[in-house]
């Protein structure tokens, strides 16, 4: 590995010592939610996976390192700290040059993963082929680093705002195994069903592990995606959810809102539609994802 990622301490003990341990992305922390609800969720993640038995890694930029494993300090950072860079692959090396601090999406996650020998990350949802991308090109750097990245992203399913059956043909296209956790339907992010059906499934995290040993011990490189469905509590009314999207969508066109700053502005407008139950749904499912994504860890550590 190179100098310029750096482990913490708890981190570099647990790989010496061969515990599990997962991943965890902070551009929730800096881009997804609003203070105090962005440290709470996180330390709430921290305490969910450390439950678990597993060590928790959250990814950041700061200060010239790609950190796995952050301090509070740097936790406070991300969440209150004004101009925060939002890092994905293309974003590292710049920002790791300049010493700025990043909060890394789902693509910047996954490099710093792979490199450290993590294999288990954990997010809400993961980006894909935005709707449109015929005419705009827009498909997310997640799609890529998928394909060369030999960690299991445990996710709610693909977020809604895409298009879902290209970024499912990317992702076959991709070799990128797509397995349904307890579901043969895509999750869509706020519902636990989109209509597409799936592949691949698996009932238990031990038939996640076996797939994830099975995929690497034939030294076939790439993610393996567990798509674990927003609990039934919490799941939205689709109707509604996509009739705010759209109506984003609308308005970020209108407003010119490009790349990487679409996303996060067609979440908050989503969040305003439905009067804050997005924001309940988005803590709910990734907190049920942080619980599965470490007895996935576990299972797999036990494995190897």
């Amino acid at each position: 590995m190179t100098n310029l990622i750096l482990l913490s301490d708890e981190v570099k003990s647990a790989l010496s010592k061969g515990k599990p341990i997962v991943a965890l992305e902070s551009t929730i922390i800096s881009h997804g939610m609003p203070y105090p609800e962005n440290v709470k969720t996180a330390r709430k993640l921290v305490d969910i996976i450390r439950n678990e038995g597993c060590v928790p890694a959250i990814v950041a930029v700061a200060d010239g390192k790609l950190h796995v494993g952050i301090s509070d300090v740097l936790l406070e950072r991300l969440a209150t700290e004004k101009g925060v860079l939002k890092v994905s692959r293309r974003d590292i090396p710049t920002a790791l040059a300049s010493g700025a601090i990043g909060a890394t999406t789902v693509s910047g996650t996954l490099i710093a993963a792979h490199r450290a020998g993590v294999r288990v990350f954990v997010t809400g949802g993961i980006g894909g082929v935005h709707r449109g991308a015929e005419k705009t090109f827009d498909i997310s750097a997640d799609l890529e680093e998928l394909a060369i990245s030999n960690v299991a992203v445990v996710s709610s399913g693909v977020k809604a705002i895409l298009d879902l059956p290209k970024t499912l043909e990317v992702l076959e296209t991709k070799g990128v195994p797509v397995v349904g956790f307890q579901t043969d339907d895509l999750p869509a992010f706020y519902t636990r069903k989109s209509g597409l059906k799936l592949v691949a499934r698996a009932d238990s995290p031990n038939e996640v592990a076996s797939i994830m040993k099975a995929k690497w011990d034939c030294d076939i490189d790439g993610s393996i995606l567990v798509m674990n469905p927003i609990p039934e509590e919490f799941e939205a009314d689709a109707d509604i959810i996509n009739a705010s999207i759209d109506e984003a969508l609308a308005l970020a066109d209108k407003k010119g809102v490009r790349g990487k700053e679409i996303t996060p502005f067609i979440l908050a407008h989503v969040a305003k539609v439905t009067g804050g139950d997005s924001l309940a749904a988005n803590i709910a499912l990734v907190e049920n994802n942080a619980r599965v994504g470490a007895q996935v860890a576990k299972a797999y550590s036990l494995l190897t």
